[in-house]
């Protein structure tokens, strides 16, 4: 079976699955209903298996089926792919690990509908780790406090990293342990259903066997495409909310019967203005989702490298890049799209009773999440002086024993 027969195979028996979740997807915004009923179609669907090969019962698809799926996803409404990220990240650290025990170990619980949340940033004055990890009885004890915990509150599990000493370690612990409280305080004002809030540890028991790693500073993922993945992942959101912004726009105007300017009744779909708006919207979500997909076959490329232990600091170094190049191009065409939907309609457009605007809200809240300056500057460096980004953070990094690369990629 080709990529694109499977892709198009597994759309087909989504596709219903993505129609249910986006019917409720405006009163979910309007009502700031969190998205339980959705997360759980997607459990008992198998969608959150997609990554986990066939040898140990999931779907083994590539990443740019995966990718083309998420696109599809994030559609039908945008808080759902951001709140599975972190399971994804999850799932694809242990797939680029290639530890066979751990792989049996946690591909069961994922195959059995257990989802993964993330407790790795934090909000303070500074780059820091507060969230400590000591010795216990039975194993070990986890304190402290992480904030933009994106997808915990639907999750089983949540993947946290701590300090012991000076290293880093990467943990994983079950929600409903003794000591583990999440809360929804996320108080962006987009991707407001993502579960993005507060975690605290309070003494909570973590066994040796959910201690992932251990690393030192500067070692954070040396040579991985983990960080490139996480980005793409936000980078196919935002592709599907270009896609939605087109479908809400082309309903809005098929749906009326009067044009500004124009006396009594009219059809706004035979305007020429209208329509190239439209165009226009057709060609941004068209050249976001080909970027999107065009980065995940170099990420796959990765993949399949290292799975025949011939992936070199090259390839790594491409990932980061393609991804950097694709997030500068596809954050601006998608805020360009979900601001241009609006010329469609006039006033009309702004009705809260259709919330286009959770469109742009959600956009420009993906597209804060990674400022695309700091990717940009970092493009320049690579091909003015040689200096990948990933080398870059480490020697930046290298003497901060409190840093965290990004939201996840340190599991």
């Amino acid at each position: 079976m080709t990529e694109q027969t499977s892709y198009r195979a597994l759309q087909a028996r989504f596709q219903p699955l993505f129609e249910q979740i986006g019917a409720g997807a405006v009163a979910r915004e309007q009502q700031r209903e969190l998205a339980f009923e959705a997360v759980e179609l997607l459990r008992n669907a198998g969608f959150s298996a997609l990554r986990v090969p066939p040898a140990h019962g999931g779907s083994g698809v590539s990443l740019p089926v995966l990718f083309g799926l998420l696109i599809d996803l994030a559609e039908a409404d945008s808080n759902l792919p951001q709140i599975v990220r972190a399971h994804f990240g999850f799932v694809e650290g242990r797939l680029s690990s290639r530890d066979a025990a751990s792989q049996d170990y946690w591909f069961a619980k994922v195959v059995a509908g257990q989802l993964w949340g993330a407790a790795m940033a934090e909000r303070s004055d500074s780059s820091t780790n507060s969230v400590s990890l000591a010795a216990g009885e039975g194993g070990w004890r986890l304190n402290g406090e992480k904030y933009y915990c994106t997808g915990t509150i639907y999750a089983d599990w949540v993947a946290a990293v701590a300090m012991h000493d000076k290293d880093f370690v990467s943990v994983v612990v079950a929600v409903d342990a003794p000591g583990v409280t999440r809360e929804d305080d996320w108080d962006g004002f987009g991707q407001r259903l993502s579960g993005s809030g507060t975690t605290r540890f309070a003494d909570v028991a973590v066994p040796e066997a959910h201690v992932l790693r251990r690393f030192k500073p500067g070692e954070l993922r040396a040579e991985s495409y983990i960080s490139a993945f996480y980005q793409l992942f936000h980078l196919a959101t935002l592709a599907g909310i270009a896609r939605a912004a087109l479908r809400d726009a082309s309903a809005f105007v098929q749906g009326r019967t009067r044009a500004f300017g124009v006396p009594g009744q009219s059809s706004p779909k035979d305007d020429p203005l209208v329509q190239r708006v439209i165009g226009r919207l057709s060609s941004l979500a068209y050249a976001s989702e080909t970027l999107v997909l065009a980065s995940a076959e170099v990420l796959e490329r990765v993949h399949q490298a290292e799975l025949t232990d011939t992936a070199q600091e090259a390839d790594y170094v491409e990932a980061d890049i393609r991804t950097f190049q694709a997030q500068q191009v596809v954050l601006e065409q998608v805020l360009e799209a979900t601001t241009l939907l609006f010329e469609v309609g006039g006033a009309s457009a702004t009705s809260q009773a259709r919330r286009l605007d959770r469109h742009w809200r959600n956009a420009r809240t993906l597209a804060s999440h990674n400022p695309a300056i700091y990717r940009e500057r970092a493009l320049g460096n690579y091909y003015l002086n040689g200096v990948s980004p990933g080398a870059a953070w480490r020697a930046l990094h290298a003497q901060d024993g409190a840093t965290v690369r990004d939201e996840a990629s340190a599991v």
